[in-house]
C-alpha cells in the first residue's frame, strides 16, 4: 500500500518549524514495509500544484494530512491557519479517491470541528506513529473504523469518537531521518531546529493548556540513554542545532537530570535548546549539568510574577518560585528567555505591573522577556469553561475554529497595549507577540544563517532591535485600533 503524508505547515514566523511528528508517522509507516512519501509544502512556491502533482506521480491508496497550528496564537496579529485545511482536503479529492485521514497536534485538539471543516474521513486523536499503521490494517482487511484506537470520523452527521488511550512510546523512533523525508538546507537557511522529545504527556493543569488533551495526562517517558544516542545520531547526520519540544522539560525532575547527565557524558557537540523550562523545578544542579550536556539557551515559562494570577492559571506554582529561577539563573551563564502571559483570569493592572516590575528589575540585562497578550480559548480546557461560566463566551462546534482570545475584564485591551509599547521601546530585550509578525524576520534569518553568530538568534534581540531601529523600524506592540476579538 502507497501512502502520502502532506506536512500542511508553511508558517516561517518566527522561524520554519521542522515537521516532526510528520516525518517520524513516516518512518514508522516504513518500517512496516509500506511505500510512503511526505511531501511538505513549507517551501514549495506553488503547494496546491506540488500536491496536485505528488497525487498523479504517487497515485496514493491512503492521503494523511498533517496540521500543526489551527491559528498563531497571536490576539494583535491573528492569522487562522485551519483555513488552508479544507482546500487541501478539497485539492485531494480532486486527484484521488484514496481516504483522507487528518493527524498533527492540531487534530488532538479539534477534532470534531477540523472534520466537519475540512470533509476528511478520519482523524489520529493521539500517537499518528501508532495509530495511523492501525488505520491502514483495518482498511486494508475490510475493518471498520470503530475496532481502531483513536480515532474520529462523521458519520451521519454524527460525530464519533474512539477511545482515549496512550501507548508506549517507540524509542528508535525518537531521531527520524530528516534527510530523508525534508529538504534540510531549506530548514538550515531558515535557522529552523531540529526537534526531539524526551517524553510525552503532561500531568499540570494549566487552564489554557492543550497537552494533556493531544498528549495525554500521564508522562511517558524515554530512557535517558536513548535519548543521548538519538542526539549523538542527529550530529553525526549533520545537525547541531536540537531543540527539546517536551511539554515542559525539566519534570520529571530526576528523568531531566538523567538525560542531561547522559548528554554531558557523550559530548556529542550539539548546541541544544528548550522553551518550556517549569521555573518550580529549576535549580543549581540542573542548570550545571545542562550547561554540560550543551544546552545553549532556555526558555522559562513564567507566565506570571503574580501570585493570584498563577493561582488563578493553575500553575502549580507561586512567584516566589518565578523569583527563586531568576536567582538560579544569575549563578550561570546560560542565555535565557523569559515567556510571560498577560490577561489571563484574576489580572489586573496591578498584577501587570508586578509582572513587569518584575522583568524590568530581577532579571538578568542580557535575558530576553517575551510577553503573550491574552490567551486562546481552546475546547475541552478550563479556560473554556471559565469563559462560558461567566458568560463571556457563547461559541461553539465550528465556530471554536475561528480564535476567541480570553482577556480578564479587569484589563482594558488598550491599556495593555500601551503599557507594553512603552516597556518595550524602553528595553530592547524584551518582546511581545507583535514581533512574531514582523515581515523582516524570514530575511533576519536566513541573513544570520550566513554570520558567524552563535545560536540562538534571540539572544541577540536587543542588537537586532538597534539595527533594525537604523532603518526606521522596530519589533513592537502594534498600534492602537488593531486587534483579534477577545471575551
Amino acid at each position: 500500500m502507497d501512502v502520502l503524508i502532506v506536512s500542511v505547515n508553511r508558517v516561517n514566523q518566527p522561524m520554519a518549524t521542522t515537521p516532526y511528528g510528520a516525518c517520524i508517522v513516516a518512518e514508522s509507516l516504513v518500517r512496516k514495509g509500506y511505500g510512503v512519501h511526505l511531501l511538505d509544502l513549507m517551501f514549495e512556491r506553488d503547494p496546491h500544484r506540488a500536491l496536485t502533482l505528488a497525487l498523479e506521480r504517487y497515485s496514493p491508496d491512503i492521503v494523511g494530512v498533517a496540521v500543526r497550528n489551527i491559528d498563531n496564537n497571536n490576539m494583535q496579529h491573528t492569522a487562522e491557519y485551519y483555513r488552508d485545511v479544507s482546500r487541501i482536503v478539497e485539492i485531494i479529492r480532486k486527484g484521488t479517491s484514496a481516504p483522507v485521514v487528518l493527524g498533527g497536534a492540531a487534530v488532538g485538539v479539534m477534532p470534531e470541528a477540523l472534520l466537519r471543516y475540512s470533509g476528511a474521513d478520519l482523524a489520529v486523536l493521539r500517537d499518528g506513529e501508532s495509530v495511523f499503521p492501525r488505520i491502514i490494517e483495518s482498511l486494508s482487511d475490510g475493518g471498520s473504523r470503530s475496532d481502531i484506537q483513536n480515532v474520529a470520523w462523521i458519520e451521519n452527521g454524527r460525530f464519533h469518537e474512539n477511545g482515549d488511550t496512550t501507548s508506549a512510546l517507540e524509542s528508535d523512533l525518537i531521531a527520524p531521518d530528516f534527510h530523508r523525508w525534508l529538504n534540510i538546507k531549506a530548514y538550515q537557511s531558515a535557522m529552523a531546529t531540529i526537534p526531539i522529545q524526551s517524553k510525552r504527556g503532561c500531568p499540570f493543569d494549566c487552564v489554557y493548556c492543550t497537552y494533556g488533551i493531544s498528549e495525554g495526562k500521564s508522562c511517558r517517558l524515554h530512557p535517558p540513554d536513548e535519548v543521548a544516542e538519538a542526539v549523538s545520531r542527529l550530529v553525526a547526520d549533520g545537525f547541531r542545532d536540537i531543540e527539546f519540544v517536551d511539554s515542559v522539560f525539566n519534570a520529571p525532575y530526576d528523568h531531566a537530570m538523567a538525560v542531561c547527565e547522559r548528554l554531558a557524558q557523550k559530548r556529542c557537540g550539539a548546541r541544544l535548546l528548550s522553551m518550556e523550562i517549569n521555573p518550580r523545578f529549576l535549580d543549581d544542579p540542573l542548570l550545571a549539568i545542562m550547561e554540560r550536556a550543551g544546552f545553549a539557551g532556555i526558555g522559562v515559562t513564567a507566565e506570571s510574577a503574580d501570585d493570584t494570577v498563577l493561582a488563578r492559571l493553575g500553575k502549580g506554582y507561586d512567584a516566589s518560585h518565578v523569583q527563586q529561577a531568576a536567582a538560579v539563573i544569575k549563578n550561570h551563564s546560560l542565555p535565557c528567555m523569559w515567556i510571560f502571559m498577560l490577561g489571563g483570569p484574576g489580572e489586573t493592572r496591578s498584577s501587570i505591573a508586578r509582572t513587569l516590575h518584575f522583568a524590568k528589575r530581577v532579571l538578568r540585562p542580557k535575558d530576553v522577556a517575551f510577553f503573550n497578550i491574552g490567551i486562546r480559548i481552546y475546547p475541552g480546557t478550563v479556560l473554556e469553561r471559565i469563559a462560558r461560566e461567566s458568560g463571556q463566551l457563547q461559541a461553539v462546534g465550528l465556530d471554536m475554529l475561528k480564535p476567541v482570545f480570553y482577556l480578564s475584564p479587569e484589563v482594558d485591551f488598550e491599556w495593555l497595549l500601551e503599557e507594553l509599547r512603552q516597556t518595550t521601546s524602553m528595553h530592547l530585550n524584551m518582546l511581545d507577540t507583535a514581533a512574531l509578525s514582523h515581515p523582516w524576520l524570514p530575511a533576519i534569518n536566513r541573513l544570520a544563517n550566513r554570520l558567524p553568530i552563535r545560536r540562538p538568534l534571540w539572544k541577540h534581540t536587543a542588537r537586532i532591535r538597534k539595527i533594525i531601529r537604523l532603518f526606521g523600524k522596530d519589533m513592537g506592540t502594534m498600534p492602537k485600533g488593531r486587534g483579534r476579538e477577545h471575551v
